[in-house]
């Protein structure tokens, strides 16, 4: 990362189910080329957190800056593409045509598509329906999908879920190649992934930012200065 300039700010974001608080006013921000992870327990308020930055779920207060100016739900997709976890687009179409829908709506050349079709090894099922894909290769599409679009920040769910670990250490270099022109949020459940990719980290517990900041300053707040994010993880949780 060499531009230090803030991209995104998140302000006192708060969401509440009847009487259970999500979210419980949580401040971040993400600097341009960052790679940013998200981790926590289940049921931290991981996801809630995702939807409300793209404006999928209704936060009940707080405030999302994009490069200072204030961004309403409404207008986050002019800046995020989100991925959700779990899905499975157009499951009736060839990956082929899907690929090549998402390169067309957003006015990329066919060069570029098949550059990133060949760096997440998508040919050998190109003409495979999206219901027919393994894991594996259902995950390599969604990413593919991701790369095929001109939002500024990436918000990926689960990224190197389905992958084995030569798998996951082949789309971390990808990702941050794609980090060096955009910024990612990455929500990521193996702590060894998120050490390994994340320049910073945001822990969250019951909805509450127990820790923000490099792996050496959650280290530093949970007293144990050359801990691993496992130790880290365990020692504010």
């Amino acid at each position: 990362m060499t531009d230090r300039t803030t991209l995104l700010t998140v302000r006192r974001l708060a969401k509440r189910y009847g009487d259970a608080e999500v979210l419980a006013e949580v401040d971040f921000d993400l600097r341009p080329g960052e790679i940013l992870g998200i981790i926590g327990p289940n049921g931290a308020g991981k996801t809630t957190l995702m939807e409300c930055l793209a404006g999928l779920l209704p936060a009940d207060s707080g405030e999302v800056r994009v490069r200072g100016e204030p961004l309403p739900p409404a207008r986050r997709r002019e800046a995020m593409f989100y991925l959700p976890d779990g899905i499975a687009p157009w499951s009736d179409q060839a990956v082929w045509r899907v690929t090549g829908l998402f390169r067309k709506l957003h006015g990329f050349d066919p060069a570029r598509e098949a550059v990133v079709v060949g760096r997440l090894e998508l040919s050998p099922v190109l003409g495979k329906r999206v219901a027919e894909l393994s894991k594996g290769y259902r995950r390599r599409l969604l990413l593919a999908l991701a790369l095929l679009t001109p939002q500024p920040i990436l918000i990926l769910d689960e990224p190197f879920d389905g992958f084995d670990l030569r798998q996951t250490l082949h789309v971390m270099d990808l990702l941050r190649e794609v980090a060096r022109e955009r910024a990612l949020i990455l929500s990521i459940h193996q702590l060894k992934d998120a050490e390994r990719i994340c320049d910073r980290l945001l822990l969250l517990n019951a909805g509450r930012r127990l820790g923000f900041g490099t792996l050496a300053d959650l280290a530093a707040q949970a007293g144990a200065a050359h801990a691993d994010l496992e130790e880290v993880f365990l020692g504010l949780t």
